[in-house]
C-alpha cells in the first residue's frame, strides 16, 4: 500500500515537472530524488531480518534451559512467548537482549547475526526490556525513574551535567519533554511526583513501561506485563501495549500467561515446552493445535 501511495506521489511530481510547477528543476530533482529513496528505504526494511533466533542453546551447569530453538520475528508485530512455568521463556528474553549468553545458536537482530551481545549493547541498538519483577527505583519519583530512561540518549559529559549549563541545559530540557510525552501518553500526570514504592503494583508496572518506553526502542521486550493485575488494569496495559506498536511503531515481544490477553493482541505465538520451541504461528493457529493443547493440559487417556 505505502509503494503504491510513493507511486502515485512519484507520478504527480513527475506531471508537476512537466507543467512547471516547480520553481525549478533542481527542486524537481530533489522531489523525485527523496520519493525514490523512501521506496527504496521501505524495500530494504521488508527484505531485512528484524530479529531471528536459530538453534539457541543455553544452559546452566547439566540444566538444559533452551534446547534447539529457532523463530523469527517480523517488524512492527506483536508477537508474544507463551509456555508453561519452567518452559524457559523469561531465559530467551535474557537472551536476546544479552543477559544470559547461549552456548550455541545464533540471534540476528537488524540483519546483524551475534553469538553474544553485552545487555548495554543491546540498550544502544534499541532493544529495551521490562521484568517479571518490578526493578524501579522506589524512593524516587516517577518522573525521576523515567528520566534514567533517557540515561543512553544523554551526550553531555559529567562536568556538563553538574554545571548545568549550555549544552547540557538544553540537553535536560530536551529529555525532558520526551519524558513528559510519555507521562502523558500513559497517563500517569497525576503521580508524575510520588514516589514510585508507594504506587499500587499496576501503576508501578505501568511506570516500569514509561521508563522502558523513553529509551525509545525499535524492540521492547515486556516480561509478564500484566502478572499480578486486576481486570481493569489488564485492560489498560493491553490498551497501551496496542498504542505502543501502532503510534511509534515499536516492534514488541512479551510473555504473557493470560491466554485472552496473549490471543487478543498477538499477530504471532512462539510457544515452549521444556526448553523446546513445541508450535508457532498465529494464535488461530496456536490454540488449535493439538500439541499446544496437551502441553497445556496434559494427555487424555
Amino acid at each position: 500500500m505505502s509503494q503504491t501511495r510513493d507511486a502515485i506521489r512519484e507520478h504527480a511530481a513527475r506531471a508537476s515537472f512537466r507543467a512547471n510547477i516547480y520553481d525549478t528543476r533542481e527542486q524537481a530533482i530533489v522531489a523525485l530524488g527523496e520519493m525514490r529513496k523512501r521506496r527504496r528505504d521501505a524495500q530494504a526494511a521488508a527484505e531485512e531480518t528484524f530479529l531471528r533466533v536459530e538453534n539457541v542453546n543455553l544452559r546452566f551447569g547439566g540444566v538444559k534451559a533452551i534446547t534447539g530453538v529457532s523463530f523469527e520475528i517480523k517488524r512492527g508485530e506483536i508477537s508474544s512467548i507463551i509456555g508453561p512455568n519452567g518452559a524457559g521463556k523469561s531465559s530467551m528474553l535474557n537472551v536476546i537482549n544479552g543477559v544470559y549468553h547461549p552456548q550455541e545458536g545464533t540471534v540476528t537482530y537488524l540483519g546483524h547475526p551475534r553469538h553474544q551481545m553485552e545487555t548495554h549493547e543491546a540498550a544502544a541498538q534499541g532493544i529495551a526490556r521490562t521484568f517479571q519483577n518490578i526493578a524501579l527505583f522506589k524512593g524516587m519519583s516517577v518522573l525521576d525513574n523515567l528520566m534514567t530512561g533517557r540515561n543512553l540518549k544523554m551526550k553531555c559529559n559529567f562536568l556538563q551535567q553538574a554545571l548545568y549549563w549550555g549544552p547540557a541545559q538544553r540537553e535536560e530540557l530536551a529529555h525532558r519533554k520526551k519524558v513528559e510525552e510519555i507521562i502523558d501518553f500513559l497517563e500517569i500526570e497525576h503521580i508524575r511526583k510520588t514516589p514510585v514504592g508507594r504506587l499500587p503494583y499496576g501503576l508501578q508496572k505501568r511506570v516500569e513501561l514509561g521508563r522502558a518506553l523513553a529509551a525509545e526502542p525499535i524492540l521492547l521486550l515486556l516480561d509478564e506485563p500484566m502478572a499480578g493485575m486486576n481486570v481493569e488494569e489488564k485492560q489498560d496495559m493491553c490498551r497501551f501495549i496496542l498504542d505502543v506498536n501502532d503510534q511509534f511503531g515499536t516492534t514488541i515481544l512479551l510473555i504473557e500467561h493470560d491466554m485472552g490477553v496473549v490471543m487478543d493482541i498477538s499477530d504471532f505465538v512462539v510457544v515452549l515446552d521444556h526448553g523446546q520451541k513445541i508450535a508457532e504461528g498465529t494464535p488461530n493457529e496456536v490454540r488449535t493445535d493439538p500439541v499446544v493443547i496437551r502441553a497445556y493440559l496434559g494427555t487424555t487417556h
